[in-house]
């Protein structure tokens, strides 16, 4: 799937502000946010985004999530590099999902691999479809 926009264009803060409004943020805060690779369509992984980490991933072009392990904002590559671009994000019909179509440099996934669904459903159970690109411990090496 490709983007439609070619250049992103960051929203005002009273812009962002106002949209938020229109999120329906779960009872503990949370909204899914699904990440998509912008001109590929794969799907890279899902998170959690409170109100806080969506406006920042939408004023400043860097995916910013909320970890519910930590309790704190996390910002996609800030301790692995394996940063996502914010390139478009698009809001479903309930308002209940976020679809954060991004630029991924590298793999997405703590394990090493580059997408979070590398686990496929077969006739004896669970399979794996594709290997890590990096080991989870040079990921967290830095």
């Amino acid at each position: 799937m490709k983007s439609v926009r070619q250049e992103t264009v960051r929203p005002t803060a009273e812009a962002v502000d106002r949209e938020l409004e229109r999120v329906a943020f779960d009872a503990n805060g949370l909204v899914c946010g699904i990440a998509q690779q912008h001109d590929s369509g794969e799907v890279l992984m899902v998170a959690w985004l409170n109100r806080d980490a969506l406006r920042e991933t939408l004023l400043t072009g860097q995916v910013c999530y909320w970890s519910r392990s930590r309790q704190s904002l996390w910002r996609k590559g800030e301790t692995s590099g394996q940063v996502q671009k914010l390139v478009e994000a698009r809001l479903d019909c309930d308002g209940d999902a976020v679809l954060l179509l991004v630029d991924q440099t590298g793999v997405a996934c703590h394990t090493g691999r580059r997408s979070c669904f590398y686990r496929q459903f077969g006739p004896n159970g669970l399979e794996t479809i594709s290997d890590p690109l990096v080991t989870p411990e040079a990921l967290y090496s830095h």
